[in-house]
């Protein structure tokens, strides 16, 4: 993380000199060191739902890696809030007692609480958070594979699909509007594509052969997948509806888990043309994959960071590791056992699944923490940014 004075910081340092409305004396400035955290304490949330908001708040707070949350009335910021008629009314106050951020929110407890604390970390900290975020992933409750989604921190479980099938490799739109999986329900490997708003659900690809590894590119209007209508499994690249199929590889190995970079310009993804599966970047226009040194025998399942700096990956070393890829750097450091990561929309946390549950660990302080199980066998996280 780069040094830096917090957004809020930075005003009441404008303000020290004169050209707004507090001062110096009024609100000191305080100056953030690298890999500092906030001291923040969460005052019990008064209405009919505040003790769930409370806790949601602290959740939230304590897993974005900004802020130490603390019940000391000694904190450099405290946050309060009203519950009333299912909507609340947050506040944030600095030690001097200066408001930093004062909203109401409206909607269901725990959404309009991810949505506060989403906020108070953008308006202390000037990073995006992930409370508001949602999550699926493949699970064998029921039996089968089938789809689940959630909240990211686990909460508001439910079973997507029930195909009495095998419903797998599921990834979610970035803003978490629609959801597209590879599903077996017409007896072959096709792309289906969920309105989770309304439920409806359209098979969208589905040439012959087979038809896997969905994913949007950052603004949505896109997918790359993987497709063998040609005899080898190839990229592609379709319409967000599947669409206008473009070929993108040509080569005689097997390539699989494209994802975009934040600009829609590339594409890296895995094939083992070279042996074992490594890491390649393509332009997302056509052209020809190079290859991207990693140091690892083994790599699959690659995901972008939202700010475009890092790829985490799988690797293979007797077990599956999470390794992430500094992509100006060309360093690679595996961060925790496991597979499958999925970038939060901070470009700090991955989501991952190890031993049937998942994870999330901050890769900056490596605090790793566990989102659900308890669902049979859980695997193939996506998470919305």
């Amino acid at each position: 993380m780069i040094t830096r004075m917090f957004k809020y910081f930075a005003i009441l340092f404008v303000a020290a000199l004169g050209t707004g409305p507090l001062c110096a004396a009024e609100a000191p400035v305080i100056t953030i060191r690298k890999n500092d955290m906030i001291a923040i304490t969460v005052a019990s949330v008064s209405g009919a739902d505040g003790a769930v908001f409370t806790k949601v708040l602290q959740n939230d707070l304590a897993l974005s890696g900004y802020f130490s949350v603390t019940p000391s009335a000694t904190a450099a910021f405290t946050v309060s809030g009203v519950s009333s008629g299912g909507g609340l009314n947050g506040k944030v106050t600095d030690h001097s007692g200066q408001v930093a951020l004062a909203k109401s929110y409206s909607g269901a407890t725990r959404a309009a609480a991810h949505q506060f604390a989403d906020d108070i970390i953008e308006t202390l900290t000037g990073n995006k958070g992930f409370a508001g975020s949602k999550i699926a992933f493949v699970s064998t409750r029921s039996g089968h594979k089938e789809i689940w989604t959630a909240d990211y921190d686990g909460s508001n479980v439910r079973q997507l699909t029930s195909d009495n099938g095998i419903c797998v490799d599921p990834t979610l739109s970035p803003d978490g509007s629609k959801l597209a999986h590879t599903g077996y329900k017409s007896g072959y490997a096709d792309i289906y594509l969920i309105n989770l708003a309304n439920g409806a659900r359209d098979r969208i690809i589905k040439y012959p052969g087979t038809n896997s590894g969905a994913a949007f590119s950052a603004d949505g209007s896109r997918i790359a997948c993987t497709m063998s209508k040609d005899g080898n499994p190839e990229l592609y690249v379709t319409g967000a509806n599947g669409d206008g199929a473009r070929r993108l590889t040509h080569t005689p190995g097997v390539e699989s888990s494209p994802t975009w970079s934040p600009d829609g310009s590339e594409i890296i993804y895995s094939s083992d043309d070279r042996g074992t599966p490594q890491l390649y970047r393509i332009p997302s226009g056509g052209g020809s994959g190079s290859y991207i040194p990693t140091g690892f025998g083994y790599c699959t399942e690659p995901n972008w960071s939202p700010d475009g700096k890092k790829v985490a990956f799988s690797v293979r070393q007797g077990g599956f590791e999470i390794a992430v890829l500094d992509l100006q750097s060309g360093q690679a450091r595996v961060v925790a056992s496991g597979q499958r990561p999925a970038w939060g929309g901070d470009s700090r946390h991955i989501l991952y699944a190890d031993g049937g549950a998942l994870f999330i660990i901050d890769t900056q302080t490596g605090r790793k923490t566990k989102v659900l199980d308890g669902l049979g066998k859980i695997s193939e996280p996506t998470w919305s940014r």
